[in-house]
């Protein structure tokens, strides 16, 4: 049995939730609650409120997503500077 096809919106977040979650309002006037995918937790790819995303949604339930990209907001270089670990 194949895998059912996803649905990629873009939204905006508008309020983090507690667990990691996140309230994201959709192009098309819908607010969903959203999670971060697997891959920008383990890159630490953080996301603030006003950050466009990407989210994935199954037509199963469409109140529940996945946030799988965040767009690069102009004016903002990458992060701030690294601490590097060195013993001594």
């Amino acid at each position: 049995m194949a895998k059912e096809e996803l649905i990629t919106l873009e939204g905006q977040i508008d309020e983090i939730l507690p667990d990691g979650r996140f309230g994201v309002v959709l192009e098309n006037e819908h607010r969903i609650i959203a999670y971060t995918a697997g891959k920008m937790r383990r890159f630490r790819i953080r996301s603030v409120v006003g950050d466009r995303v990407h989210v994935e949604m199954t037509p199963y339930d469409l109140s529940k997503g996945r946030i799988v990209y965040r767009e690069r907001t102009p004016g903002q270089g990458p992060g701030g500077a690294r601490r590097r670990n060195i013993r001594r």
